[in-house]
């Protein structure tokens, strides 16, 4: 089942264009986005707008991590300690963004509940991480539709409480798929507090070459 969502979420790779709006109590700034994902080793995400933070870049190599700043013309390397910090000021964390740890590899997964009241059934799936995975979360807990597509994941923090939780709405076909393009991560001390992900277009299974996946290109797109 989490097998099935991450597929229908990324599949073996794509490209695409989104919108990031984050939002505080005090204000609100959008982001312009491009990404490319060759799964499971490669992520290359760039700011494309405000002009202020044009050609920003993050880029993923196996468990390495890379920042470009273009103003400084700086490449800093992200340590495992900070991937859980938020990406640009957003509610989504660097981990979550370029995707290092594996819902599948990293977690063993226990079906808790099923609900058959809507027109297609959820499944609630409790996740655990598994002993020697580098993740800080004690439990992920899913709601995925039997069509794979997801609904909520909601993440636990040491103690077991509910840290922050991600929402996917406004499903749409994208590329010949069915997937939810309105993505909202919210944390749970503080609802207004949250990051909006609008998918603009995405395509799946494209051939990307490995050369975009590297220093030179994160510091000089072509």
């Amino acid at each position: 089942m989490i097998e099935g969502m991450e597929q229908t979420l990324w599949s073996d790779s794509n490209h695409g264009r989104y919108v990031m709006r984050i939002e505080s109590e005090y204000w609100t700034r959008e982001l312009q986005l491009e990404a490319w994902m060759d799964r499971p080793d490669h992520t290359l995400i760039r700011i494309h707008s405000p002009k202020k933070e044009a050609g920003v870049g993050s880029l993923r190599i196996g468990d390495a991590m890379w920042n470009y700043l273009p103003k400084v013309d700086r490449t800093i390397k992200i340590p495992p300690s900070m991937m859980l910090q938020p990406w640009m000021g957003s509610n989504f964390s660097n981990d979550d963004l370029v995707k290092e740890s594996s819902f599948v590899d990293d977690y063993t997964h226990e079906l808790a509940e099923v609900d058959d009241s809507g027109q297609v059934p959820v499944y609630r799936v409790v996740s655990t991480p598994r002993p020697d995975a580098p993740v800080v979360w004690s439990r992920l807990e899913f709601e995925v539709r039997s069509d794979a597509i997801p609904v909520s994941v909601a993440y636990y923090g040491e103690r077991d409480q509910l840290v922050k939780r991600l929402t996917y709405d406004q499903i749409k076909t994208m590329d010949g798929r069915r997937i939810p393009t309105l993505w909202t991560m919210v944390d749970a001390d503080n609802p207004e507090s949250r990051t909006v992900i609008r998918i603009e277009s995405i395509e799946f299974d494209l051939p990307l070459d490995e050369a975009l996946f590297s220093l030179r290109r994160l510091r000089n797109p072509e």
